[in-house]
């Protein structure tokens, strides 16, 4: 049993929702972003998604594609990215840790070399939004067969005859994009949300987590309540970038995370 599934028992067995945080690796620089991910926990967070930089993030709109710019020009890369992962887990064993990019700096590596390092730093799951499932052996399957959950994304325009390809080879958990087009984009509503969510969930006994248009405790408790969590990504890298301190960003965290909590 992966940290990602051990998570999930865990809240089920509390009745509760899960709590999904994202930030980018590096934002706004190595020492301050560490901080904020090890603050992440005691604030609430169940699982954590750990933004991998990236010169070109196709999926993200201007606040990710902003604090992927930040981090790399602090000096972020791969291996820093890994790094962090692993000082984090110096203190903490339990929370899960969901890597999120693109497939480039994963292929420049090598993926034998890669998965072999993400497992070593502690890494529990994989999200790489350019990889369709007609490339799973490219590195899904071999990201399964190392020990790391890989999560896959579905979205509004996933159809039910597209939507088994999607789920297989799919673990951990699926990630329903609430809103066509990029992070940060709109917010999410929950009437739109509860129908796809029951589809897909109608196809597969993965917990279903929403995310993308997610920015208050209040929506965050609406959009937890219809599916098994909610993540909040944009608003908290927004926080990040006006220079706010850990302490605040944690706070800040701390309160979505009550909101889906609360559902």
């Amino acid at each position: 049993m992966s940290r990602i599934d051990a998570k999930f028992a865990a809240l089920k067995a509390e009745g509760k929702k899960a709590f999904v945080a994202y930030v980018m690796a590096g934002d706004p620089d190595e020492i301050r972003s560490l901080g904020i991910v090890k603050a992440l926990p005691a604030a609430g967070v169940d699982i954590i998604e750990l933004g991998l930089p990236f010169t070109d993030p196709m999926a993200d709109g201007q606040t990710i594609q902003l604090a992927g710019q930040r981090a790399l020009e602090a000096g972020m890369t791969l291996q820093g990215t890994l790094d962090l992962a692993a000082k984090f887990r110096e203190e903490d064993d339990t929370t899960p840790i969901v890597l999120m990019g693109y497939y480039n700096p994963i292929y420049s590596r090598g993926v034998d070399r890669f998965l072999a390092d993400a497992k070593a730093a502690g890494i529990d799951g994989l999200i790489v939004v350019d990889l369709p499932p007609e490339e799973d052996d490219e590195l899904c399957i071999p990201a399964q067969a190392a020990g790391l959950n890989f999560i896959r994304l579905a979205t509004p325009t996933t159809d039910d005859a597209r939507l088994p390809k999607v789920l297989t080879n799919t673990s951990g958990f699926v990630y329903y994009v609430s809103i066509t087009g990029i992070t940060g984009a709109a917010e999410a509503s929950g009437a739109d949300v509860a129908p796809e969510v029951a589809r897909i969930k109608a196809h597969t006994d993965l917990p279903v987590i929403v995310g993308f248009g997610v920015k208050t405790p209040q929506k965050a408790e609406e959009i937890a309540g219809i599916a098994d969590g909610t993540v909040v990504g944009s608003a908290i890298v927004s926080e990040i970038a006006k220079g706010k301190s850990v302490a605040e960003v944690a706070a800040f965290v701390k309160a979505l995370a009550d909101g889906a909590h609360r559902a």
